[in-house]
């Protein structure tokens, strides 16, 4: 009697220790799972703000060159990634256009073979004219997995990043920041 109770007993602890198995299995999956998720937000927040300094940089040279504000308009399409930068620049805002697309297609950082790779999946820069001296900086970018589309007023890199029959069609995985630049009549009136 005493040996079948025994037996019982190591059979009940090994399902137990079977059961502890599965259960520690699952959540094992469940942190791979998460950690996936992060990588790709950490991700995500590291293009934005390369985009969001890029952003900045334009609007800043704009704003200091605001008598030549005009020429800065993103008039042959955007700048950066697959787009040949402007050379040999000759006046303020051709060196700013020549500088900024350079830092789109990710000139800031160069791996050992000078690759470019210091900016955002397929950056693209915009700068469009808008009523009253008014000027929308667009940055758009390549996102790692669909989301929304922009709004459809931001035509910037519209299309760029498609991938027919993927997740990625309808824009759903282009990126983008805007801002819009006031340029200011520095003229008084007596």
């Amino acid at each position: 009697m005493k040996d079948s109770l025994a037996s019982t007993a190591r059979g009940t602890s090994l399902i137990e220790v079977l059961v502890t198995v599965l259960i520690v299995s699952f959540g094992l999956l469940g942190l791979a799972g998460l950690q996936q998720r992060l990588q790709l937000s950490e991700m995500e927040s590291y293009q934005r703000v390369q985009a969001l300094v890029l952003l900045d940089d334009m609007a800043s040279r704009i704003a200091v060159n605001r008598g030549d504000a005009e020429e800065y308009i993103t008039t042959g399409g955007p700048l950066g990634a697959g787009m040949t930068c402007p050379t040999d620049p000759a006046t303020r805002p051709e060196i700013d256009a020549a500088e900024w697309c350079q830092a789109l297609q990710g000139a800031a950082e160069l791996t050992s073979t000078s690759d470019k790779v210091g900016a955002m999946l397929g950056g693209r820069g915009c700068v469009e004219s808008l009523p009253d001296d008014e000027y929308m900086i667009t940055v758009a970018w390549q996102g790692l997995s669909p989301v929304s589309a922009p709004p459809a007023s931001v035509e910037c890199g519209r299309g760029d990043y498609d991938e027919d029959g993927s997740e990625c069609s309808n824009d759903r995985c282009r990126r983008v920041v805007t801002t819009i630049v006031r340029i200011a009549s520095l003229s008084g009136s007596s």
